[in-house]
């Protein structure tokens, strides 16, 4: 019997321990699931302007946002232990190549779509987040239409009221002044067109406008128009690469002569092109802010023996904005919005913050001069802009 009953125990021992075991293993099978799960990447389709007429813009802000996802994830690529996967799509700058590349991006399960060097390229793509409950962050195009047109929008650059808010800050307080608007015929030049008119003319100034056609390529019966306009403030929107060639027939016909030029800066490869004694606007330029994300960019570029540019910080603060909704959201879209409302944050420009009602992305603004030292041209702060006196109007969603 004491045989029986020691074989007996030994045998409910062995179970015990086969049970235990198997529950381990369950355990062990489940979790491993949970860690895949968990480390699932999060898929970011960027839809950006690697070809065409605003390339150079494409590559800065694509920089920023690979210089961008390395700072906020510390080098790991990984945003809550899951991959980043980044997928970059070239629009060339065409609003139906743009849709066709977001709709495609969409179709295979991106929750988050980016980009849009062009204002006419995110005015389009911006419906369809909407409508696949997708969120989207538009770059550099600057068209104030972007701003409150539904809720799944957001954008990471600035808008074109912030320029003419900062180009009233040029013109300081005087009235009645005749203001000429030179910008391309796009989408991008009528919302400026569209932000003098309320902005300058609502102050008491008389604004008109010279609008070119995108295929120009002899700019000089424009300028000459804008000559005989004779204006006391030209205010400058342009964007691409045909800045030099534009800049020279306005210096040809004398336009910018005897008068107050207002411009925004565009990239650095353009500086040498510009005419003595311009005003210029800029949302950023990399010797303005003092903090110490714009250091960090800084140095990560100089090792290369660049500088960043000035759609450098859209792709920077796009990569903010993706780890802000990521690590408060996972993959809920509605969480990422509700974590990106409100959002206030340094970036490389200085402290930003996301408006709530519209999601106007507030941030500050400069103007600065150009000057050449040693046979480099540098730019040289002259008065920063509050990012609270470069809000714009407060607008509703549909």
């Amino acid at each position: 019997m004491r045989g029986a009953r020691t074989w007996a125990a030994a045998l409910g021992v062995v179970l015990a321990l086969t049970l235990a075991a198997v529950a381990g293993t369950a355990g062990a099978g489940t979790r491993g699931a949970d860690n895949t799960a968990a480390a699932a990447p999060i898929k970011i389709g960027i839809v950006y302007s690697r070809t065409g007429l605003l390339s150079a813009y494409g590559a800065q802000y694509r920089q920023g946002l690979t210089l961008g996802l390395q700072y906020v994830t510390k080098g790991t690529n990984r945003i809550n232990g899951r991959p980043v996967q980044v997928t970059y799509v070239d629009d060339a700058g065409d609003p139906a190549k743009a849709v066709t590349a977001a709709r495609d991006l969409i179709g295979q399960g991106y929750k988050i779509i980016a980009g849009s060097t062009s204002s006419g390229a995110a005015v389009q793509v911006a419906p369809l987040a909407a409508q696949n409950r997708v969120l989207f962050i538009s770059g550099p195009a600057a068209s104030d239409a972007i701003t409150a047109l539904n809720r799944y929008t957001f954008r990471a650059g600035r808008q074109s009221t912030q320029d003419v808010l900062a180009a009233k800050g040029i013109l300081g307080r005087s009235t009645g002044r005749r203001v000429v608007v030179f910008a391309q015929d796009s989408v991008f030049g009528q919302g400026n067109v569209a932000a003098v008119r309320a902005i300058l003319g609502g102050a008491g100034h008389q604004v008109s406008s010279v609008l070119v056609p995108l295929s120009a390529s002899d700019f000089t019966p424009f300028a000459q128009r804008a000559n005989q306009m004779n204006p006391d403030l030209l205010f400058v929107a342009w964007a691409g690469t045909t800045g030099p060639a534009m800049w020279r027939a306005l210096d040809q016909q004398g336009t910018v002569r005897g008068t107050t030029v207002a411009t925004g800066l565009a990239e650095r490869a353009t500086w040498a092109s510009y005419v003595p004694g311009l005003n210029f606007l800029t949302h950023y330029v990399a010797e303005a802010p003092k903090n110490k994300v714009n250091n960090w960019l800084k140095a990560q570029m100089k090792r290369k023996n660049q500088v960043p540019d000035i759609f450098t910080p859209d792709g920077f603060v796009t990569a903010q904005m993706i780890q802000r909704a990521v690590s408060r959201g996972g993959d809920d879209v509605d969480r990422m919005i509700s974590a990106l409302e409100g959002f206030q944050f340094l970036a490389p420009k200085g402290v930003q913050r996301i408006r709530q009602t519209d999601h106007a992305m507030l941030q500050p603004m400069f103007q600065v001069r150009t000057r050449q030292v040693n046979g480099k041209w540098r730019a040289v702060p002259v008065k920063t802009f509050p990012a609270g006196n470069m809000a714009p109007p407060v607008r509703q969603f549909p």
